[in-house]
């Protein structure tokens, strides 16, 4: 089991983790409808589901969570 010979103060334990960043997202806009998306997703512009620039889906509504079914006999 690894043991550690002696404590690693805050500062050294922070300077290791300085290099630990997020990166931006790739954002692009859309020659076609001027949206802004991230790249390589699928996005939605007035309800119309748009895939590399192209109308992917028309009228698109998302699939929404099952709604409860109400058993009442």
């Amino acid at each position: 089991m690894a043991h550690p010979k002696s404590r690693i103060s805050s500062t050294r334990r922070d300077k290791r983790r300085t290099h630990y960043k997020l990166d931006p997202k790739a954002v692009s806009i859309c020659q076609n409808t001027g949206e802004t998306h991230l790249r390589h997703r699928a996005y939605v512009v007035e309800g119309d589901l748009y895939l590399n620039g192209k109308v992917a889906i028309k009228n698109y509504a998302p699939v929404a969570a099952a709604a409860p079914s109400s058993d009442e006999e």
